[in-house]
């Protein structure tokens, strides 16, 4: 069982990024839950998966999704699936905190499936 959540950035279970936050919710064969917080302003990379599949629902605030180039608006109570292989990003472009859940879906769900393509905290892929 992993531990609870800490708050201190360095728990399995809870992390700290320049975006925001994640904590894994809950994980196990096949599928990993994340509750993810997007600070205003604030997106994550432009990036695809090559073992996982996910499934975003807005809970708060509005979400700001590019799915292969093309940008989507996903409101509170809104779901979108990103398929594997499928380059995407979500910003918050509004004043409060975005807080989506995420559903992992595949053979492998490691933080290291990441191919980023492009990133504003200089974490792209050379």
């Amino acid at each position: 069982m992993a531990e609870a959540k800490t708050g201190a950035g360095t728990s399995p279970l809870y992390d700290e990024r320049p975006w925001g936050t994640f904590t894994v919710l809950d994980e196990g064969e096949g599928y990993k839950v994340k509750r993810i917080e997007v600070l205003p302003g604030k997106r994550l990379s432009y990036q695809k998966h090559a073992r996982r599949a996910e499934h975003w629902m807005v809970v708060r605030g509005e979400a700001r999704v590019t799915l292969d180039g093309e940008e989507i608006a996903v409101r509170v109570g809104e779901t979108i699936d990103i398929s594997v292989g499928t380059a995407h990003r979500v910003e918050n472009p509004g004043a409060q905190m975005l807080v989506f859940i995420e559903i992992q879906r595949g053979d492998y769900l490691g933080e290291d499936d990441i191919t980023r393509l492009s990133d504003d905290y200089g974490r792209a892929e050379q």
